[in-house]
């Protein structure tokens, strides 16, 4: 497997995208899904990986910047046929190092709080996440959990 930072336009990124939203529409509300569009993973602001093999598309994830010390996970997602294959895990820990390397204190972000979602917030609190209030823009909203992380900065060599 390798991660790589990649494109959300490509088509068989935009297809594991697509799959991801709709998912998402199928289990929450629409005032409660949060889940980006393509394009709106492709601001500046914003530093997308994918995990593939070959050219299938794995897993997904996304790095927000939120100021110089903080940021957001963003469209953390494992296609179906790859799950419990540590796609998840492997994405995570590429955006983490990203963060810190980037000398970011925080890392927090936004989840459902629908069993669908358990293996996610079972996967951030082994990352050592704590829930957390709502952060940013978003409102408290029963269908949303909120996580976070305080990061330790990378030594300076």
């Amino acid at each position: 497997m390798q991660i790589q930072i990649d494109d959300p336009r490509l088509p068989e990124v935009t297809a594991l995208l697509e799959e991801h939203v709709e998912h998402m529409r199928s289990i929450s509300p629409p005032e409660s899904k949060h889940a980006l569009d393509v394009e709106g993973l492709c601001i500046p602001e914003i530093t997308f990986w994918t995990a593939r093999e070959g050219n299938a598309v794995l897993g997904c994830g996304a790095l927000l910047s939120l100021g110089e010390t903080e940021g957001e996970i963003k469209a953390m997602r494992t296609a179906d046929a790859a799950r419990r294959r540590g796609v998840g895990r492997s994405v995570l820990t590429t955006i983490l190092e990203e963060a810190r390397s980037r000398g970011m204190t925080r890392l927090s972000l936004e989840t459902g709080s629908q069993p669908d979602f358990e293996p996610a917030r079972s996967l951030y609190k082994r990352f050592g996440f704590d829930f957390c209030g709502s952060f940013g823009s978003y409102v408290e909203d029963p269908n949303s959990v909120f996580m976070t992380l305080e990061l330790e900065p990378v030594p300076a060599t």
